[in-house]
């Protein structure tokens, strides 16, 4: 008993069999999506955050093979996406829970340095996620001062 050849009506042995083979072929085809797909590293490498240089309005853009910078931004209808760096604080130097996404001025083509347009603080590429007890980066003010001092 039990047996799929046991069984005395054949529709019941069919729809065992049936679901038998859907479920192998299910389970063939995730072993090969999770064998030769991207690897959710690759996903999330692949999804950056960007920012409308006319706007300042930030987007999430998954990158494809061929694309170029700037990207086309949905708030500007025009190729204005540029990527964003993340700032992680406050104005008073605490750490916040989400970033600001800010536009350096380096992708625009502008030399002097970026301060994030929430909290004023000073943005760098590829800027540093700021673990517990680490030193803010400096505002624009304090920035300024310490390049007049020298």
């Amino acid at each position: 008993m039990g047996r799929i050849e046991d069984s005395e009506n054949p529709t019941v042995r069919k729809v065992l069999i049936g679901a038998t083979i859907v479920l192998g072929v299910l389970l063939i085809f995730m072993s090969f999506k999770w064998s030769f797909g991207p690897s959710k590293a690759a996903q999330l490498s692949n999804d950056r955050m960007f920012i409308c240089s006319k706007t300042g309005k930030s987007f999430s853009v998954t990158l494809k093979a061929g694309m170029s910078v700037p990207v086309y931004s949905r708030y500007s209808g025009e190729d204005t996406g540029y990527p964003a760096e993340e700032c992680w604080w406050t104005a008073d130097g605490q750490i916040k829970s989400s970033p600001d996404y800010v536009l350096l001025n380096s992708e625009i083509g502008k030399p002097e340095p970026t301060f994030c347009p929430v909290c004023g603080r000073m943005v760098v590429s590829r800027n540093p996620r700021p673990s517990p007890g680490a030193k803010p980066p400096p505002t624009e003010a304090e920035y300024r001062a310490r390049s007049a001092g020298n």
